[in-house]
């Protein structure tokens, strides 16, 4: 019987601006060592070329694939009304249940956003209304290659929508709230307080923002 494996992994958790990206792919368990043999790692570690070469090589090589877009709005509403555990993390958990439920592996692997790895995994798991094996770790994306293969689908399509992002509002750099670019575009947006749609308004870089209204470096 052929086995099933899924990786399942996030992008743009931290960024201020953009959408969070969910990705899963799932492998027949005879094409695992194909995707080492491709050069297939954590995406943090590869270069934006190397992301979008290997992202045509894990399309081809992978069963099926699934991607989820959490946007802006949507973020807020957990992190600013969700009850305790029922935040961020939650909402990653419920995202990251979908995709598996659709991919129906045998066995899922998933990079824990919680810092309990074994809770994010549990979580997951009573969400998936089939039974499943999730295996919940830390570091998944750099340890286990079937997460490093989902890690380059959600960056590379993290970067994607970040690019559509910047033709309709320009270059507000990164997203990330350490990038100088980022906060000098969020500065300038403060002094009305009306943010665009692209940006998480559950932020707290958006409360110094305001603080500082736009006048002094934010530490």
């Amino acid at each position: 019987m052929v086995s099933h494996l899924a990786g399942v992994d996030e992008a743009g958790r931290g960024p201020v601006i953009g959408p969070l990206i969910v990705a899963g792919a799932v492998f027949e368990e005879s094409n695992i060592q194909k995707l080492q043999s491709l050069g297939v790692k954590d995406s943090k570690i590869l270069s934006k070329n190397k992301r979008n070469v290997l992202e045509k090589e894990i399309l081809n090589l992978a069963s099926e694939i699934r991607i989820r877009h959490l946007y802006p709005s949507e973020i807020d509403e957990y992190v600013l009304n969700g009850r305790k555990l029922m935040k961020l993390n939650w909402l990653e958990a419920k995202a990251m249940a979908s995709i598996i439920t659709e991919l129906h592996p045998d066995v899922a692997y998933v990079d824990a956003s919680d810092i309990n790895a074994s809770r994010f995994g549990h979580q997951i798991r009573e969400l998936v209304p089939y039974p499943v094996q999730v295996v919940s770790s830390h570091h998944a994306d750099r340890d286990i290659l079937v997460v490093s293969a989902a890690s380059i689908l959600a960056k590379v399509n993290r970067d994607r929508a970040v690019e559509k992002l910047r033709e309709t509002y320009g270059d507000f750099g990164s997203g990330y709230p350490s990038d100088p670019r980022t906060r000098s575009f969020l500065c300038g947006l403060a002094e009305s307080g009306v943010y665009p749609d692209c940006v998480r308004k559950s932020w707290k870089t958006l409360d110094r923002i305001k603080r500082t209204d736009g006048n002094s470096k934010l530490g």
